[in-house]
């Protein structure tokens, strides 16, 4: 009966030990930063917050984003690219908008789009 008993629990203890420390094993990292992104977009679209406040608010994310060594969301830069065409910062908005190309060459041909909307403003 011992004989039996003692692979039984051996095999019990291997299992529970490893549930325990599968448990405590760190999460993936994200691909992207997505914090406070989502929330200024659907501002942007309902006119909750002014321009310069939803810049802030970005502009403070990609700081954090740069210090957890992530990159910021696809749309992004694109948006606050479009942020800063509101307030009338060109500079910045082609900035912005070649970064968003930089980081996502599919977003490409709309950054392009713009940028030649943008100069015809």
């Amino acid at each position: 009966m011992n004989s039996v008993f003692r692979p039984r629990a051996a095999m019990l203890s291997l299992v529970l030990a490893s549930a325990v420390l599968g448990g405590c094993a760190s999460q993936p990292r994200p691909l992207y930063y997505w914090p406070g992104y989502q929330e200024q977009v659907y501002g942007h679209f309902t006119k909750q917050s002014a321009p310069e406040q939803q810049i802030a608010e970005l502009e403070a994310g990609l700081q954090k984003a740069r210090a957890a060594g992530l990159t910021p969301a696809p749309g992004y830069h694109a948006q606050l690219g479009m942020l800063y065409a509101e307030v009338g910062k060109t500079d910045q908005v082609r900035q912005q908008f070649e970064t968003e190309k930089s980081l996502f060459p599919e977003s490409t041909a709309y950054m392009d789009f713009l940028m030649r909307n943008l100069a015809k403003n």
